[in-house]
């Protein structure tokens, strides 16, 4: 089967690289070029489209240790969003182990990656599946991720809500939460707007009090 021809790879760890390069190689991918800066990638991707020879594909982490180079694009998500918004066609897929999903829904959702794979046991394999899936004008989720853009799950949960959920985790009461948001220049602050905010979740997440509620959100992995 015909696949893409010219793939960059992001990532700071050499071995991942390595692993990535491999399961390139396999698919026939033989145009590879790899880059341990997101800075470095999206100049990569730059120069190849004003060169007239654009990259298809780019696989990217999503953190890279800071050192003593200064990066416009500290992070993949940083990197991901800024390329969607300039070049929608190009194909992107994130690899990271991150798990949290509602990382993996602002990736997704907000960013427009075309596929979110995990690393790990079988990452490589996913990893794979993911470059087909996304060659046929298809998206991609790792299972362990899967349940991020569920249809259960079409209510926007915004940072506002992840906010609410992390404070109460935490044992903060609404007027806790209110007083934390007015001194983090949060809005909505006040209580009975957080209190609304609270219920709609418990409503939507079918939890009966707020400990339930964080229970919840924390088993599906949005805290």
């Amino acid at each position: 089967m015909s696949m893409f021809k010219k793939v960059l790879v992001s990532d700071d760890l050499e071995c991942i690289n390595e692993g990535v390069v491999s399961v390139l190689h396999g698919m026939k991918i033989e145009h590879i070029t790899q880059v341990a800066y997101c800075d470095d990638a999206f100049l990569q991707i730059e120069k190849a489209i004003l060169d007239n020879e654009p990259f298809d594909l780019l696989i990217t982490d999503l953190s890279f240790v800071a050192d003593h180079r200064s990066q416009k694009y500290p992070s993949g998500e940083m990197l991901i969003r800024e390329l969607k918004e300039k070049h929608s066609d190009l194909k992107i897929i994130a690899y990271s182990v991150e798990d949290n999903l509602q990382k993996v829904r602002t990736i997704m959702l907000q960013c427009h990656a075309d596929a979110y794979v995990c690393k790990g046991r079988h990452g490589l394999k996913q990893l794979a599946q993911a470059i087909e899936e996304v060659y046929g004008e298809k998206h991609y989720l790792s299972p362990q991720v899967a349940n991020a853009i569920r249809k259960k799950m079409a209510i926007e949960i915004s940072d506002y809500d992840i906010e609410i959920l992390k404070l109460l985790s935490q044992g903060f009461i609404q007027k806790e939460i209110s007083s934390n948001f007015t001194q983090n220049n949060i809005h909505p602050a006040s209580v009975s707007s957080i209190e609304k905010k609270i219920s709609k979740l418990c409503d939507h997440f079918k939890a009966k009090n707020t400990t339930q509620l964080v229970a919840i959100v924390k088993d599906i992995g949005l805290i």
